[in-house]
């Protein structure tokens, strides 16, 4: 079993105050002020009495003053005794209704603190609701990303499919070419090679006629000679047999001075003769380059003089052409519809064909200048032939 908690021990200074002011209140009559009272009570606050403890002190002065008055006059002391014990312990009071006021606001306090707490709750509960849906939002994202990724993979496999018909349309292009000087060459200049035979015959026979006849055959025979001279230039620009037969070195001098001769525009080339031990498919990549680049420069550069050369690097060819004409925006080029940006294109195609690049500079003053590099092999092997 629990002992009581001890009391505290009363302050013998208190005690005396108490009982001294006690007794000159009983003494001084109905008259007397109860001040010393409240002011006692105050001072039992400040030294942390309690109100029962307080009353044992009254206790002790009450019994001091009341066992020595007369039986007749004790009642009249206890009456009066009990008013100066109520005005000693209404600052106690006082206190505890402040107690009782703080309890309150406490008390309020809780019930705010309870709403507060349910209202904490509801959002917790809508914060889980907006978690939830945060989460089936990020996971439609991700469904969605994935998707988008899947589009752009696809689209990525049209347009290298794309660009494998590309290049597909450009060697079916190159094989027709080839086809085309091929019958130009063997049957067409064949034809008016007999035909400019027969008709030397023709003229020796008629020597013994007019002169008018064999004028006749004369021109005719200049005629003839003229579209065989044609045709050949025809073959040529479709497909130089040189480039098959001598070299892509022989073929791009005989191109470059018949352009001299065409343009009046003069083109030097330096090269290294190991670049005939490029396959077919690369030399005539570079050929075609060439001749595109070379092609622009007369139509839009206004270009003096081109310098072409061909180097070799550490794993690949590279094929530079240099003019000192005008410049012209690339990227814009690059993106408009015309048939610039399609020469632009063919040669970048024809270069990527064989596993290389290509890139154009043009700036004010310094002109245009195209690069292609062809690696010397692509996956061990050279190319099949286009």
């Amino acid at each position: 079993m629990k002992s009581a908690a001890p009391m505290k021990p009363k302050p013998s200074a208190l005690v005396r105050r108490y009982q001294a002011a006690l007794r000159r209140y009983l003494e001084s009559g109905p008259a007397s002020s109860l001040a010393p009272a409240a002011r006692l009570g105050r001072q039992a606050i400040a030294r942390g009495l309690e109100t029962l403890e307080l009353a044992l002190v009254h206790e002790q002065a009450l019994i001091a003053q009341a066992l020595p008055a007369r039986s007749s006059a004790r009642d009249r002391i206890m009456r009066r005794a009990g008013k100066f014990f109520a005005e000693a312990i209404l600052p106690m009071e006082a206190t505890h209704r402040a107690a009782q006021e703080a309890a309150a606001r406490l008390t309020r306090l809780n019930r705010a603190l309870s709403r507060r707490t349910r209202d904490l709750a509801a959002s917790n509960r809508t914060l889980k609701q907006e978690i939830a849906w945060r989460h089936v939002v990020e996971e439609t994202l991700r469904r969605s990303e994935r998707q988008s990724r899947r589009l752009l993979e696809q689209s990525r496999r049209l347009q290298e499919q794309l660009r494998l018909l590309s290049r597909q349309v450009l060697s079916a292009q190159e094989e027709e070419r080839k086809r085309i000087s091929r019958e130009l060459h063997d049957v067409i200049a064949q034809t008016l090679t007999g035909i400019n035979v027969r008709l030397a015959a023709l003229k020796t026979e008629a020597a013994v006629n007019t002169g008018h006849l064999a004028r006749s055959i004369s021109t005719t025979q200049r005629l003839v000679e003229k579209s065989v001279d044609v045709v050949h230039r025809f073959a040529r620009e479709l497909r130089p047999a040189m480039l098959d037969d001598l070299g892509l070195i022989p073929t791009l001098h005989s191109f470059m001075k018949r352009f001299t001769k065409d343009t009046g525009i003069r083109v030097s080339l330096t090269a290294f003769a190991g670049i005939e031990k490029l396959s077919i498919a690369k030399r005539t990549v570079l050929f075609r380059i060439a001749q595109e680049a070379l092609a622009n420069v007369a139509r839009h550069a206004g270009a003096s003089r081109v310098e072409a050369s061909i180097r070799r690097l550490p794993q690949a060819v590279r094929l530079q052409i240099r003019d000192n004409g005008k410049s012209f925006a690339v990227e814009r080029v690059r993106r408009s519809r015309k048939s610039q940006r399609l020469g632009l294109l063919g040669m970048r195609e024809r270069a990527e064909m064989v596993g290389g690049s290509l890139s154009v500079e043009s700036s004010p003053g310094r002109g245009t200048t195209v690069v292609a590099r062809i690696p010397f092999r692509r996956g061990g092997r050279e190319p099949a032939r286009p």
